[in-house]
């Protein structure tokens, strides 16, 4: 890996978030040796020059239709960071490219199926060959896992035991979904239409762990009222892939928060009349599957750069003591923040994560990386991790 011509090469860095994740790595990290790369040379030469990236930046001609490509690309390059999506449609030849090359990957994924047959088909090839595949490394998941993660850090450092059942909890967000999300929540259903069992997938909290069945978990899909938090939460939009994400991490971690943990997520709105109406309000919006943002688009600066969003976990230790944490992040969550994110995701693999530590396989952010992607996040990206209690 030392001897590969660069540290880290953005594929897709044509498009809205791939443009965002090279303009951050242009402005941040100076003397990172890295690449653009995407089918168009003249437009990733004409997005070069539009983010002020350095003139001599290597540009690399690479299509996910065309294998030979991918795979001359994987082989240059120590980690690969693709916002090319839905990944269900794009992504598999490039996990294949990393795979053969023993070269590490990081992704946007918040495509359970996908997620399933990528596990399946590429997983013992990928420990074989030792890349380290590591899948949702924007807003879903993220924020989410290492949350869970650092509550239960805390916990297991504070009381020997882990927290058996967390709430997950959106307490403030501002700012939108990306387009690509709404593309792969299509592609999904479109999916689902033609391969049924896929149905079963997206319900099981569990699908992300072959072989295991864990305990019933809450499903998040109804207005409640939440007496030990005093608000009313309404269902969360990214909740289906995010718990899916966190179980697979606690499987990887070797059931670090125990094989009965129970983890479901929800948006808090407040107490009283007000609250319940909010709530009912989030739980009747359609626009993700009526009125999505198209893949390509995105906010403006300034709304992104006015974005943020704040998450709390929570629950009870074995000695009935309330502990919290929480994940805040700067600039919205689907554009601004996850284009850090997930530059940071490739960063961490690069540089920061040995392979006896993290050996090859397909992995989520907490057993790839754990504290040392929370300390390059806090440190760089804007996001913010804290025990309140």
């Amino acid at each position: 890996m030392t001897e590969r011509e660069f540290d880290v090469v953005v594929f897709g860095a044509t498009g809205f978030t791939g443009r965002l994740v090279a303009e951050y790595l242009a402005a941040t990290h100076g003397g990172l040796t890295w690449a653009m790369a995407g089918r168009s040379q003249a437009k990733l030469a004409e997005v070069r020059d539009l983010i002020g990236a350095p003139a001599d930046t290597p540009l690399i001609v690479a299509d996910s239709a065309d294998a030979a490509s991918l795979a001359a690309m994987a082989g240059r390059t120590r980690a690969v960071i693709t916002t090319v999506g839905p990944y269900q449609l794009y992504g598999e030849p490039l996990v294949e490219a990393c795979v053969k090359a023993g070269t590490d990957y990081v992704d946007l994924c918040g495509e359970p199926a996908w997620m399933h047959d990528i596990i399946r088909t590429h997983d013992a090839a990928a420990r074989a060959s030792g890349a380290r595949i590591v899948l949702s490394c924007g807003f879903d998941s993220i924020p989410f896992d290492l949350g869970v993660y650092h509550l239960q850090q805390a916990a297991i450092a504070k009381t020997a035991a882990p927290i058996s059942r967390v709430k997950g909890r959106v307490r403030k967000m501002k700012g939108t979904f990306s387009g690509g999300t709404a593309a792969s929540f299509a592609e999904t259903m479109v999916r689902a239409g033609k391969q049924p069992e896929i149905i079963g997938w997206l319900k099981d909290p569990f699908s992300l762990v072959p072989g295991f069945d864990g305990p019933k978990q809450p499903s998040g899909s109804k207005v409640v009222f939440e007496e030990d938090l005093d608000s009313w939460a309404a269902p969360f939009v990214m909740a289906s892939i995010n718990t899916k994400n966190v179980h697979r991490s606690n499987a990887l971690l070797g059931h670090r928060y125990g094989e009965d943990f129970v983890y479901d997520e929800m948006f808090l709105t407040g107490p009283g009349e007000q609250g319940e109406g909010f709530a009912k309000m989030i739980a009747n919006d359609k626009s993700m599957s009526e009125n999505p943002p198209k893949p390509g688009d995105g906010p403006s600066k300034e709304e992104r750069e006015t974005g943020f969003y704040d998450i709390m976990f929570t629950g009870l230790t074995k000695t009935g003591e309330r502990m919290t944490a929480s994940v805040s992040g700067q600039k919205d969550p689907g554009y601004g923040s996850t284009s850090r994110m997930i530059a940071e995701a490739g960063l961490c693999l690069a540089f920061d994560v040995d392979r006896d530590t993290t050996p090859g396989g397909v992995y989520t952010t907490a057993p790839a990386m754990g504290e040392v992607l929370i300390e390059r996040l806090q440190k760089y990206a804007g996001l913010s991790f804290a025990i309140e209690g």
